[in-house]
């Protein structure tokens, strides 16, 4: 059955009008689904979440989720596409993603949270509260903003209708800044009855309060020495990279024989790729040098533990510069990136870290030994003050606060 489905799906990429026709009967099947259970009574202190679609406990929901698990007065609902292998706390149940249960949850939830654009099939119901957390602060363009696209399953059209379909029903959105902010509004086609909460991102509360014991806690979980300093390596997806039964795939850009030559002496490399991309990539050749944390989930850990970032337009960039530790963009693709795929919303000069726009064996190897953070440290303040000034050790305070507990909600529906 799954290689008719593959099969079915491949050849409907072909050709649009089924893709959308197959997508509409999905739609159509998973609608009365919800709508099956709209006559159940909303529950009051029933909470769902939600991380990355159902693939992950983690990022913002899960911060919120550990704010509010010692109050009484809540029950939780967890959502994974694998429930069995994530392990929650007291007073939360566990769901399937796309079962029964899953539409039953969120009929019956008075709160939803997420960090992704959530299930287009799902009917919000009047006096029901979702609160949009969003997965990263945007340098590539998103839904609305995007001018062109190379994106393998979905057109300019797609995109918006999806942006703005899932935007519909929000009652909150959670903001790290003005910046933000205003990109939220425009991406998301916001209607001035949603209501942003510039609160910092709840995700980031753990890279203000982490304690050198910590930092020794995960290494030894990933048996890494204490002499060998860390490289995280983690590039975003890329839109035209797509491959039939699998999904988005990635490609390196990295050549890692030269890596391991130049760096394998004094470096680890940890190697994480985007949430969307499903491709198993054999990195056995590299074991004692390059470890995959792609199923690793909370990625603050690997934040804390690492000397180096490496990435390229992805959002871990202004997280990670919480930290105030070298950032450097590996941009091979740059050219076809942003003439052929997506965008960007302000000029890269303003990074605050060496950028290499095309694959360079070698120049990887000596920036990263020769690093001067120095040279970076007053473009790293000026990108601090504009993109990460609200992140602190207490947004989740702040939006369970402001979005729950003191909350009068008239809701969107």
């Amino acid at each position: 059955m799954s290689r008719l489905r593959e099969w079915i799906i491949d050849r409907a990429k072909k050709h649009h009008f089924l893709l959308k026709l197959i997508r509409k009967i999905r739609f159509i099947r998973n609608r009365m689904r919800s709508l099956f259970y709209s006559f159940l009574r909303i529950n009051e202190n029933l909470i769902i979440f939600e991380s990355y679609m159902g693939r992950q406990y983690s990022d913002s929901p899960k911060a919120l989720y550990l704010e509010l698990l010692d109050n009484t007065r809540f029950k939780f609902v967890w959502v994974f596409k694998n429930p069995d292998i994530h392990k929650v706390g007291k007073n939360t149940i566990k769901v399937k993603y796309g079962s029964k249960e899953y539409y039953k949850y969120y009929a019956r939830a008075k709160y939803w949270i997420t960090n992704s654009r959530l299930n287009e099939a799902i009917v919000k119901r009047k006096g029901q509260v979702y609160i949009q957390c969003w997965h990263g602060t945007p340098l590539k363009r998103l839904g609305y903003d995007i001018k062109k696209t190379n994106n393998a399953m979905n057109t300019l059209d797609d995109i918006k209708k999806k942006y703005s379909d899932d935007s519909k029903r929000y009652d909150y959105m959670i903001s790290p800044s003005r910046y933000c902010t205003n990109i939220f509004k425009s991406a998301f086609n916001l209607k001035d009855n949603v209501i942003i909460k510039e609160t910092g991102y709840p995700r980031n509360d753990s890279l203000f309060k982490y304690s050198k014991n910590d930092i020794k806690c995960i290494k030894k979980k990933f048996k890494i020495s204490s002499k060998k300093k860390i490289i995280l390596y983690a590039p975003t997806w890329r839109d035209n990279q797509h491959a039939s039964g699998i999904g988005y795939t990635y490609k390196f850009g990295i050549d890692l024989d030269v890596l391991k030559k130049y760096l394998s002496k004094d470096y680890v490399i940890l190697f994480r790729t985007h949430y969307f991309v499903n491709n198993k990539i054999d990195l056995e050749k590299y074991k004692d040098f390059i470890i995959d944390v792609s199923e690793y989930e909370d990625i603050n850990d690997l934040y804390i533990i690492s000397d180096y970032l490496i990435t390229d337009y992805s959002s871990v960039m202004f997280d990670y510069a919480n930290l105030k530790k070298p950032i450097i963009y590996y941009m091979y693709d740059y050219d076809e990136y942003r003439g052929e795929i997506r965008d960007f919303y302000f000029d890269l000069k303003d990074l605050p870290g060496p950028i290499i726009r095309a694959e360079d064996k070698k120049k990887l190897c000596e920036i990263i030994q020769k690093y001067n953070f120095d040279k970076y440290k007053v473009k790293y303040e000026r990108f601090n003050k504009k993109f990460n000034y609200l992140d602190s050790d207490s947004s989740s305070k702040k939006v369970v606060k402001e979005c729950i507990l003191d909350a009068k909600n008239k809701t969107n529906y």
